[in-house]
């Protein structure tokens, strides 16, 4: 074993070699979240999960998941502090009435208010309509329906087109 001089600068290049996506994954994986569940919170494969936990392992030196998550842990008590909050919270100002039934969240907000899933549209032109977890299947069946759906739409215009051509000419 090293000395005990050498052995924050050791902590300190593990930390600083991971990644925030890795901190994500790591973050989660704390939270006792399987790869599929990380996946489905990041909005990302569970193949990318499982690649960003697997380097973060070998960066850390653990041999499985849970020595990763502890040592994690650690080193994220050690290195991931606020210094400094310069944030000043104003003092409460009272309780303000609600326009919305029961006190709770109007509709429009339970969607965006969500922290772990970033930013949404609040409403999408197709709504689920091209979700991320379409099978391979489906996305084919989509793209054809679209481009009969394109070429029928410039048949119509074409026709169209003819149609006046020919009312003008006489």
């Amino acid at each position: 074993m090293t000395d005990s001089g050498s052995q924050p600068s050791d902590e300190t290049a593990r930390w600083s070699r991971l990644t925030d996506k890795q901190r994500a994954c790591l973050d989660l994986l704390l939270e006792r979240q399987t790869s599929k569940q990380i996946a489905r919170r990041l909005d990302i494969s569970k193949q990318a999960v499982d690649l960003r936990i697997t380097t973060a392992r070998n960066i850390l030196g653990a041999a499985n998941r849970d020595e990763a998550a502890i040592l994690y842990a650690r080193l994220r008590q050690t290195y991931d502090r606020i210094s400094c909050d310069p944030i000043i919270v104003s003092p409460d100002r009272g309780l303000v009435p609600s326009s919305v039934p029961d006190g709770g969240l109007p509709e429009t907000m339970h969607e965006s208010a969500s922290p772990t899933k970033g930013p949404r549209v609040s409403n999408p032109p197709f709504g689920d309509f091209w979700r991320p977890d379409h099978t391979r299947i489906r996305r084919v069946w989509l793209m054809a329906t679209m481009l009969v759906a394109l070429a029928l739409l410039i048949l119509t215009g074409l026709a169209i087109a003819q149609a006046l051509t020919r009312l003008i000419s006489g």
